[in-house]
């Protein structure tokens, strides 16, 4: 049981195209190779594309649409970033509502670059301690937030890391936010 620390647990990955390829593949691995299983939802059912570097990366499979996940089949949620991808979600009022779900329940929310836009447009930055991507710090800070230059910063359910250079310490710290909720029901 310690090499999985997250059997019996479902983690949810939400994005759409253009996210930041590690953002999205390295937690996948990471947290499946816990123990946990892993969907990724989408605005829609197809293969989502990333974004890797300065070009257009792999695609990955879709297992579920954002407006059928329901927070109670999950553990946490995680959302890489990318410039694109968390653009295009922020205005996609089941993303937000699904966002603010699983902080409502709770349950472990880790956003990762500029992904943190998301939790801006849910509601959840005012008096947190939050990291960003450097370019989005400012409006991390206007929605109410202290902004920390660290790899990775946990307040209550809310993880947040600043790039991909950073995803070492933003898989650990879900796999420990997971763990400490206690096993599903």
């Amino acid at each position: 049981m310690a090499d999985t620390p997250l059997s019996d647990r479902r983690i949810l990955i939400m994005a759409t195209d253009g996210f930041e390829q590690s953002e999205l593949e390295v937690p996948l691995k990471r947290l499946t190779a816990a123990g946990a299983e892993v969907d990724v939802a989408s605005i829609g059912t197809e293969d989502i594309t990333g974004w890797d570097e300065d070009d257009w990366g792999v695609d990955v499979a879709v297992d579920l649409k954002i407006s059928e996940a329901l927070v109670d089949n999950y553990d946490a949620l995680v959302l890489p970033g990318g410039q694109i991808n968390p653009d295009l979600l922020r205005v996609d009022p089941d993303a937000i509502a699904l966002i603010k779900g699983f902080a409502a329940a709770g349950k472990p929310v880790a956003a990762i670059c500029h992904a943190p836009w998301l939790l801006v447009e849910a509601g959840l930055a005012s008096g947190r301690n939050m990291t960003s991507y450097k370019s989005i710090r400012t409006d991390v800070a206007n929605a109410g937030a202290k902004v920390v230059d660290e790899a990775v910063v946990v307040d209550g359910n809310i993880v947040t890391s600043r790039c991909p250079d950073d995803l070492p310490a933003f898989c650990d710290a879900i796999i420990d936010a997971v763990a400490e909720v206690g096993a599903p029901a």
